[in-house]
Order: structure tokens, then C-alpha cells, then sequence
């Protein structure tokens, strides 16, 4: 296990390259389950969950080939369908190869999901999806088991107690393209990474009108070919570099990332004070003198993302004023809390909502990762700090985030990583 030593008071400049989305790449490896023939999908990122996907492909039977950021996956009538707890227990997303599984092979044994602790995120939606498309689903022994003959399209229902489900979608649009007939999906997820698994299937030869909307209608396919596609750019990843350079009052660019997927983010770092500008090719950030503070809401797509809370909430730990954060997708995702408090942030927790009384400086601590986007967070607030922060558990960061330290050492940030005691 891994730690990162981050001495504080940094200044970044210089430019930085997102890479290609993570949430965007997991689910367009699934859809090769889809088909029997040659799939290509380019600017992968090199990360744990990535290769969590790849070894899941692999057990299904998937000849996969990774070299740099292209992956080259050959299903040629592959034969697993169980994808196993070892596997699955590590990484939520992995739980997105339920919906091709079943439309392909008619079948499938899943394990239930693991990932990062932020709170129960309940698999309702992929089970209700799936079942209404006539697949026959029941809980044995920790794992989910598919079975069905056909599938036919329908209108379905996707909302739940916290609004849309991203993979939730992307399992019944899976399942749907192979459908017999006609499938409405009502409350679908809207997020740009949900957009770009659809417009694989597309290209895969799936009919399908109104992704990017809340409702994606689906003419069922007999049969669906190979593609070659390049993953869309990290949003999140984006968004953190844009907070980095907020929260240590630097100036930088972050190539590749595009502003119609960080509305959100955009306004409310341009209402705290960090300047963001569109640039050729990304997004410049040039801070202004005073930070302010500001009221955040997380919601799905186009709104706040829940992925952001914890970095903006760092920034926010060095804003003058108090600011508010109300989490509304998981609302215990502030275990990052406790841990910038050891930094000497000023945090309540009421229920949903943390109320952030901004401090004139941090300082430098141990503190340990809870999950991924807290590990972000916690890097952010170590730049910042005076003195050196020790941010443990970094298996977290590299699950999500490419080589983030060396991104942020060439931006002219001091950062070392050694092994932990």
C-alpha cells in the first residue's frame, strides 16, 4: 500500500491533458458483450478499475489486448456468464455486464456490486429494467441470476429515491438494444458518459433516438457488429484540475476538457471567484484575488455532480464565508469530512448538508482516503496546507485517476509517493 507526501503552498502553471472518462470506458467494454466480433474502443485510461473490467471480460472468455490507451476486445462467441465476487466485490461498475449478458446469452450469474463507501446504492433499478424486459431475476447467495428466453421492449420506469441511476440505464439499454419490439426508458439518466455508450451502440447498429434526454427510445436489433470509438475526456478528472488551480490561486489549462459537460462546475467555480475560461482545445483557469463563497446542491446531470462535492468541498475549507454543500445522490458520501478536519477545517454535518465556515489557511496532516473522489479531495486540501499533508490509502486515487500525482508534480507541484509502513 501506497501513500503520497504533498507539501503545501503550491503553485501549478503549465498545461494539463485530461484523459479519457472512466465512467465512459466501463460500460462501452461491457457492450462488447454485445457482439461476436472485433471491438476497439481508444483513449482508455490506464487505472485499476480499468483493468478490474478487462479481467471480468476475460473470465467471460473476451481475448483482450490493451496496449497504451487503445483496447482491442474479441468476444468470437464467448461462453462465461458469471462474473464473480473476487472481481466484482472491488468495483461498482462492473455490474453494468448483468444487461449485455442477459440480452446476448440469455443469461447470467453476477456478483452484487462493491466499489467505494459512500452509502447504500441499491441495484433496484437494473433489476426492475430487466425484468420488465422479461428477464427472470432473483438474489441467490450474494449474486444476481438472469435467465430469459426473449426479451421484449416496453416502457419503463427509472426513477428512484434519489433520482436517475447511470449504470441503472446503461444495463436496461443494453439489454433493450437486443429486445424484440419497442423500449422506452422514462427518467433515463442524462450524463454525457450514458450519451456515449449509446452512440456506440449506434455505431454498433442499435436504434436509439433521445439519449442525452430523459427519455431514450429503443427499436430492438437482431444482431449487432464490432466498433471502433474514442472514449470521451474525464469530466470529473477535469473538474478536479479546475479546483486545483482554484484552491492554490493558480493559472493553468487543462487540455481536453470540455465545458458542455462541466456547466455546473463551471458556475459555481466562477461564483466563488475561480475564473473559467473556454480555450482552444480545454478550459483555462485564472483565479481572481478573493474566493467567495457559495451554495451547492449535487444532483444528476446537468447538474452539480456528486463526483465534484468533495473537491469543491476543499476549496470551499479555504473560502472566506460560510458555504453550504447539500448532497442529494448519496447522502452519506462526507466521510472526507473528518479527515479535513484533522487539516483544521471547520465542517458541520447536518444530516444531508455540510456547512463549511471557511479558515484562513489548512495545515499540513496525516490523513487517510475513504473513497476515490475524498482521495482527490484530500490531495487538493494538501496543496493548499502549510506544511506537508501524508494522504494514505491511495489505491483509491489510482482506481479513478491517471497518474494524477505525476499530472500534478509537472504542473510544478512538490509530490512524492512512498510505501506505507
Amino acid at each position: 500500500m501506497e501513500k503520497l507526501i504533498v507539501q503545501g503552498q503550491a503553485k501549478l502553471k503549465g498545461r494539463v491533458t485530461v484523459s479519457g472518462s472512466k465512467n465512459a470506458t466501463l460500460p462501452i467494454l461491457a457492450a462488447s458483450l454485445l457482439t461476436d466480433d472485433l471491438c476497439v474502443l481508444e483513449g482508455v485510461p490506464q487505472l485499476r478499475d480499468v483493468t478490474t473490467m478487462i479481467r471480468i471480460l476475460r473470465n467471460l472468455g473476451l481475448k483482450v489486448h490493451q496496449e497504451g490507451d487503445r483496447v482491442t476486445l474479441s468476444p468470437n462467441g464467448y461462453a462465461g456468464v458469471e462474473a464473480p465476487y473476487r472481481l466484482v466485490s472491488t468495483m461498482r461498475a462492473s455490474f453494468c455486464v448483468l444487461g449485455p449478458l442477459t440480452a446476448k446469452k440469455r443469461q447470467a450469474r453476477v456478483s452484487l456490486p462493491g466499489g467505494c463507501v459512500i452509502g447504500p446504492r441499491p441495484v433496484d433499478l437494473h433489476l426492475k429494467g430487466l425484468k420488465a424486459l422479461g428477464a427472470q431475476i432473483k438474489v441467490e447467495g450474494g449474486y444476481v441470476l438472469s435467465k430469459a428466453k426473449e426479451l421484449r421492449g416496453t416502457t419503463i420506469y427509472l426513477g428512484g429515491a434519489f433520482g436517475s441511476s447511470v449504470l441503472g440505464t446503461a444495463n436496461v439499454l443494453m439489454g433493450a438494444v437486443l429486445a424484440r419490439g419497442r423500449t422506452l426508458i422514462e427518467n433515463a439518466a442524462c450524463e454525457p458518459e450514458l450519451a456515449d455508450l449509446a452512440e456506440v451502440l449506434i455505431k454498433m447498429g442499435a436504434k436509439i433516438q433521445g439519449h442525452g434526454t430523459p427519455l431514450i427510445a429503443v427499436e430492438g436489433v437482431r444482431r449487432l457488429h464490432g466498433f471502433t470509438h474514442r472514449v470521451i475526456p474525464d469530466r470529473i478528472e477535469a473538474g478536479t484540475y479546475l479546483v486545483a488551480a482554484g484552491i492554490t490561486g493558480s493559472e493553468i489549462e487543462v487540455q481536453g476538457a470540455r465545458a458542455e459537460h462541466l456547466g455546473a462546475v463551471i458556475d459555481k467555480l466562477d461564483q466563488a471567484g475561480v475564473g473559467v475560461h473556454p480555450a482552444g482545445g480545454g478550459i483555462r483557469v485564472k483565479p481572481r484575488r478573493r474566493l467567495s463563497p457559495v451554495d451547492a446542491t449535487t444532483l444528476p446531470f446537468p447538474g452539480f455532480p456528486t463526483d465534484m462535492q468533495a473537491q469543491l468541498m476543499a476549496l470551499l475549507c479555504v473560502t472566506p464565508g460560510i458555504s453550504v454543500i447539500t448532497e442529494k445522490i448519496y447522502p452519506d458520501r462526507f466521510m472526507h469530512v473528518a479527515e479535513l478536519g484533522r487539516m483544521g477545517a471547520q465542517i458541520k454535518l447536518e444530516g444531508a448538508t455540510a456547512i463549511v465556515c471557511g479558515v484562513k489557511r489548512l495545515s499540513g496532516a496525516p490523513v487517510m482516503a475513504s473513497d476515490l473522489r475524498a482521495s482527490a479531495a484530500l490531495l487538493l486540501a494538501g496543496l493548499a496546507a502549510r506544511g506537508a499533508s501524508e494522504v494514505g490509502r491511495i489505491y483509491h486515487l489510482d482506481r479513478g485517476y491517471e497518474r494524477m500525482d505525476e499530472k500534478l508534480v509537472k504542473l510544478g507541484a512538490e509530490i512524492r509517493r512512498e510505501k506505507m509502513e
